[in-house]
């Protein structure tokens, strides 16, 4: 297998993920607990603890896992590269991906930010092509600003070749 790409995201990411990831699992894990805790609060039944029980236990395996766990390593697996021909993309712990986009495929790019993303001051890139949209997440604004510009400095000009 090829070397991985050599750019890396802003080590700030992982805590966006975390951030991210936690408003998910609390959302999911509340609406997991509260109907069988309002159950367990007017019909005190025995299994309706124990599932509870359950329930919590779960939560904190996935904040322990997600939280804690996971962070480094997508950040140690996510990288980028950018060429003057394509942009190279790796990600994925278990599933590794990797996507070259040639540029002459590129038809838009754009930076988003989220309330997340802005709290950190990072943005994502995003460089959309007929097949879908491929996206560098987590970059400084700076960065993600240069590299939009490039990318699509890039795509100009493979299409100028033809």
């Amino acid at each position: 297998m090829e070397e991985l790409p050599s750019g890396k995201l802003d080590p700030r990411v992982k805590n966006v993920w975390r951030i991210n990831d936690a408003i998910w699992i609390a959302l999911g894990s509340l609406s997991c607990i509260i109907p069988f805790a309002i159950v367990g609060a007017f019909e005190p039944l025995d299994w309706i603890f124990v599932v509870l029980i359950i329930e919590i236990a779960v939560s904190l395996g996935l904040f322990i896992l997600f939280l804690v766990v996971l962070p480094p390593l997508r950040y140690i697996r996510w990288r980028y590269h950018l060429s003057e021909d394509y942009l190279d993309i790796a990600k994925g712990i278990i599933w590794r991906k990797r996507y070259i986009i040639p540029f002459i495929r590129v038809q838009n790019t754009d930076t988003r930010q989220g309330p997340i993303l802005r709290l950190f001051s990072l943005a994502s890139v995003t460089v959309a092509t007929a097949a879908g949209e491929h996206e560098i997440p987590g970059l400084r604004m700076d960065v993600a600003e240069q590299l939009r510009d490039k990318a699509a400095e890039l795509a100009r000009l493979a299409r100028e070749d033809l």
